[in-house]
């Protein structure tokens, strides 16, 4: 008779669902060869996304079935979606009673789910364990740490990430390497992604001009009005010596509309103004681009792969690897005008140059399954 492995993995922003695709479908690929452990695999959702922009495009581009459950959370303060993500979430773990639940990153949702299911005595794994910025502003510093302390099974994406729970006294029995399950989805849909037109993007042909481009969304760039306006200040600069190709978050687009920088970008012609996009346009610019600029994360470690150079709009970095001090094509720039300018023509004058990171290599998802099934 064939055994039955109940997982229930969270997720609930826009960097989860990239992560979470791969893993459905290495279940998926499981339970297609193995005869004596079936995976009942449950997705829940908890909202913390809940614009269709930044949620239900990824599912439907990364073949994802309707969630299980769908918290419907939405958006709040950090304690409000934390408080709210628990409350909704507690019953349907109460009622499911899974043998694993999976967590990824360090978003609300993944501290909410790990802390509701060790409440209830159930078994949880993190994916992407270990990342460490050492900047306690950061909130999502206080949720890597609090979710890593409290899992049973720590997945980390490289030898940093394990040295850094070691560091913390964690017990190696708990770490298991798996490599960066980001970057199975980048080279699944690398190919797919070079068929996408950038002018159907952008507005404007870009295969054969560099262009910049530019992702801000985290709280300490966008929520404080003075380094909003450095920012701006040196996009603009930027856009003096190319076009800069800008996404636009919708936490930043608020920012920008109340402190009334909107009308500096809108109103430069080389300045390219986005609505968010899916996973696969995002990705073509991100192929195409001569730079990135961001403060993601996720875009640090594609661009790695993809050999990109990248300035990285942050005092500090949970993913070092990604840094040209350590054989990465990232650097972090000063945060003023002035210094972000000047990385950015550094960095145009890099040319691109791939990496081949240990365990990046598209088969992450396979191991966390192996992990899970061999901890059952």
């Amino acid at each position: 008779m064939r055994k039955h492995l109940k997982i229930a993995t969270i997720v609930g922003a826009r960097p989860n669902f990239v992560k979470v695709a791969p893993l459905f479908h290495a279940i998926e690929a499981h339970n297609k060869r193995a005869a004596e452990l079936a995976i009942d695999h449950v997705l829940i959702h908890t909202g913390q996304h809940y614009d269709d922009a930044m949620s239900a495009q990824f599912f439907q581009q990364f073949e994802l079935p309707e969630p299980h459950h769908y918290l419907g959370v939405g958006s709040g303060t950090h304690a409000e979606q934390t408080g709210q993500t628990m409350i909704r979430l507690e019953p349907v773990l109460k009622e499911l009673r899974p043998d694993w639940v999976v967590v990824v990153g360090d978003v609300n949702a993944a501290l909410a789910g790990a802390v509701t299911a060790k409440k209830l005595l159930l078994k949880v794994a993190h994916v992407e364990s270990g990342l460490r910025s050492n900047d306690w502003q950061m909130p999502e510093e206080v949720n890597r740490v609090i979710v890593d302390r409290i899992s049973d099974l720590l997945l980390t994406t490289s030898g940093f990430a394990d040295r850094n729970l070691l560091g913390e006294g964690v017990d190696a029995g708990r770490i298991v390497r798996v490599g960066n399950i980001m970057i199975d989805s980048l080279r699944k849909f690398a190919d797919r992604a070079e068929n996408v037109s950038l002018k159907a993007i952008t507005g404007r042909d870009l295969h054969n001009e560099p262009f910049v481009l530019t992702t801000i969304h985290r709280p300490s760039n966008v929520d404080d009005r003075h380094q909003l306006q450095e920012i701006v200040s040196a996009l603009v600069d930027i856009a003096g010596d190319s076009p800069v190709v800008f996404p636009l978050h919708p936490r930043t687009r608020q920012a920008l509309q109340k402190s009334g920088l909107m009308e500096t970008l809108a109103g430069h012609g080389n300045m390219i103004i986005l609505n968010p996009l899916p996973h696969l346009e995002l990705l073509a610019l991100q192929q195409c681009a001569a730079v990135i600029v961001t403060d993601s994360g996720g875009l640090q470690e594609e661009a790695m792969i993809l050999g990109t150079p990248c300035v990285t709009l942050r005092t500090t970095t949970e993913r070092p690897e990604t840094l040209r001090e350590n054989g990465g094509t990232s650097r972090l720039a000063p945060l003023d005008r002035a210094g972000i300018t000047f990385a950015v023509r550094e960095a145009r004058r890099e040319s691109r140059r791939p990496v081949d990171y240990p365990l990046w290599d598209g088969c992450t998802a396979e191991r966390i399954v192996a992990a899970l099934v061999g901890r059952a």
